[in-house]
């Protein structure tokens, strides 16, 4: 804060205002009753509330977290139920291989790599900065690719293996439709394992995609996290941590909760309990 040339009267004084000169014990409880009267502290910095800077800044989280599901949910299940039905075939390992890379590429390295060719070669969108639509969709792309890979490869194996169960032989042979087969036999019973995928991959997106944030200059808690962090400012980076925290758990409370309505055999194990 004061530099490394600073006087050690100066460092004292900063210490005491801070309360970095009392005890451990002491600064955990003064940072809890801190946290009870709904609070997080100030930046080192900017002497600005974190917990204001958090509530500007989450929004534009919420919203680039958004758009990378609406992205990455409807592309990865019609990945994996196309590479379930062609089992096998060149096109299930075509999709099986962009899967693999599509989890084994580096955020950072696919970020730039698309900011390289549709803004830089391109010029469809602006490279960086928060914004209108034109600013979040490279980001959202790139945050969607893991989520893409992840969804095909879940939807792939659970397709094959409801597929092969007696009661969609059943369907099969009393003449269902393939589309009632796969939106009302297929579909509902792989919707636990969907919903699991997206609730988590939603909740580490709004804690903060730091290295996607950072890169395209989107104004968000994970590129406030990452400043936090270079800077060291302890307030800012606690701050994002328990925001994060409680968004992650609320997420997937809600998770748990869309298993009793989604799957029925939930809702029967919970009334013999």
């Amino acid at each position: 804060m004061v530099g490394e040339r600073a006087q050690p009267e100066v460092i004292e004084k900063i210490r005491k205002e801070l309360g970095a000169d009392k005890d451990v014990f002491s600064q955990y409880a003064g940072y809890v009753k801190l946290l009870l009267e709904g609070e997080m502290g100030r930046s080192y910095y900017t002497n600005r509330k974190v917990l204001d800077d958090i509530l500007i800044k989450f929004p534009n989280t919420m919203k680039l977290a958004f758009a990378a599901m609406v992205i990455a949910v409807p592309i990865g299940i019609f990945l994996g139920f196309i590479a379930a039905y062609k089992r096998d075939t060149p096109v299930d390992r075509i999709i099986s291989a962009v899967s693999i890379t599509g989890l084994s590429l580096p955020v950072f390295w696919s970020g730039l790599l698309i900011m390289l060719f549709l803004s830089l070669k391109l010029r469809l969108f602006p490279p960086s900065g928060t914004g209108d639509i034109r600013f979040l969709v490279m980001p959202a792309l790139t945050l969607s690719l893991p989520a893409i890979a992840t969804l095909a490869r879940v939807t792939r194996t659970s397709v094959i293996e409801i597929s092969e169960m007696p009661f969609i032989g059943t369907a099969r042979a009393k003449g269902l439709s393939v589309f009632k087969i796969n939106a009302i036999h297929i579909f509902k019973n792989i919707l636990i394992p969907l919903v699991t995928i997206i609730g988590l991959d939603f909740g580490s997106y709004l804690n903060g995609a730091v290295l996607t944030e950072t890169i395209f200059g989107w104004d968000g808690i994970g590129r406030f996290t990452m400043d936090g962090i270079i800077k060291r400012d302890y307030p800012v980076i606690m701050g994002c941590i328990i925001i994060g925290t409680i968004v992650f758990v609320l997420i997937n409370l809600i998770v748990d909760i869309l298993y009793h309505y989604l799957d029925p055999r939930v809702r029967l194990y919970a009334s013999d309990r």
